[in-house]
């Protein structure tokens, strides 16, 4: 008992000092969760091939998955989420294309800039390489331009759609990459902040990430994670959820 006691007494301010750290001053949750991830780098490593139709026949149910190549984000682009999930979205359209020239490319805007935030909305807020810099990522309208210099007439965004609309490119054979949170569902509103930007005030949150859908089920939602695997799965409904609670932002092409 007195054992357990003097645990208590240390690791419960430890814990509240590092909740306070994260608020006050704005630690970014992802470099934690990055860093523990201990990934290759890896680019494009599997080719593009038709859509696999596999039948669930206990079930009943119909499983949709893309063969999409896997790119991992790092080790060089710490908060390059977005524009990796985009990278492996054009290679699979047959657009060769790798995720740094992508990341030099995208519209960017400081992260700070006379008592104004960064827009997500304008382009990559802050610094997207590495976490010892600030920094946030990306919302569609910056990664929609860029893609439509790769493939030009033929980029949809779907944002603001229902997800049926995400589904169908994915019946269609086309992945879509999607703005998302890291832990795939519905994030507390306490994980929200309200940014004054120049254009007005804008919802952010450290948590926020990309993926590359590549299939559904009944169940659940795949996708190729920067962080994570290859066709990795969440619940369909907290993954819907999170989508819909980032702003409902996807795009993909045709």
């Amino acid at each position: 008992m007195k054992l357990f006691k003097r645990f208590w007494m240390v690791f419960f301010p430890l814990t509240i000092i590092i909740i306070f750290a994260l608020i006050i001053f704005e630690i970014d949750p992802r470099h934690a969760l990055e860093k523990s991830k201990n990934l290759k780098n890896t680019e494009a490593t599997s080719q593009p091939v038709a859509m696999v139709h596999s039948v669930q026949s206990n079930l009943g149910q119909r499983k949709y998955i893309l063969n999409a190549p896997l790119i991992h984000q790092q080790p060089q682009l710490d908060r390059g989420c977005e524009v990796t999930s985009l990278a492996m979205m054009l290679n699979y359209a047959g657009v060769k294309v790798n995720k740094m020239t992508l990341a030099n490319n995208i519209d960017k805007v400081p992260f700070m800039k006379d008592g104004y935030r960064g827009n997500p909305h304008d382009g990559f807020v802050g610094n997207i390489k590495t976490f010892s810099k600030s920094g946030l990522g990306v919302y569609h309208e910056p990664l929609a331009r860029l893609a439509e210099t790769y493939m030009p007439n033929r980029i949809i965004d779907l944002s603001g759609e229902s997800f049926d609309k995400v589904l169908d490119q994915i019946i269609k054979g086309h992945p879509v990459v999607a703005i998302t949170n890291y832990t795939f569902k519905k994030l507390p509103d306490g994980q929200f902040r309200t940014w004054d930007t120049v254009d007005g005030k804008v919802k952010v949150t450290y948590y926020q990430h990309a993926v590359l859908i590549t299939g559904f089920d009944d169940q659940y939602i795949y996708f190729n994670n920067p962080l994570g695997k290859k066709n990795e799965k969440a619940d369909r409904d907290d993954f819907i959820a999170a989508w819909k609670q980032m702003g409902s932002q996807a795009i993909s092409y045709n």
